[in-house]
């Protein structure tokens, strides 16, 4: 995450690298941003306060990510498993995420399944999945 205008984004690092990483060659562009296309439609299907369901266009998408980073600071993303579907045109990735909830220095570790439609070489389309128990805990828990 050398580029400057990602600096902001950096307690997200691990998830942006892990994703690009398991994109490879699909996409164009060094950072998820970069690979991400302006008309994306990034879709979570689960309501987590302050996270809307469905966030369209990449400017949106920054913005979100914004407050994401300002109340969780990822360690790690790991556990990684890729599966192609249509020719490269479909990803589905699984992985965790580890970090700490920053407001209350909760630890904070999640399970996510994504699909991901790529257009032009660009990310398209995301679906999300995840373990909605474990965000809530973490988000819920007192400051230790």
């Amino acid at each position: 995450m050398s580029d400057p205008k990602y600096t902001a984004y950096a307690p997200a690092a691990p998830y942006f690298d892990l994703v690009r990483g398991a994109l490879g060659d699909l996409v164009d562009g060094e950072h998820f941003f970069d690979a991400v296309s302006n008309e994306v439609v990034y879709e979570v299907l689960y309501d987590i306060g302050g996270w809307p369901r469905v966030i369209r266009g990449r400017d949106d998408l920054m913005a979100g990510f914004r407050g994401y980073v300002d109340a969780i600071a990822l360690r790690s993303a790991d556990q990684l498993i890729v599966h192609q579907t249509d020719g490269g045109h479909v990803v589905v990735i699984e992985y965790e995420v580890h970090g700490t909830i920053l407001a209350t220095s909760v630890k904070y570790d999640n399970r996510f399944c994504s699909i991901i439609r790529i257009e032009n070489r660009k990310i398209a389309h995301w679906r999300d999945y995840m373990d909605s128990l474990a965000a809530w805990n973490a988000l819920t828990a007192s400051a230790r």
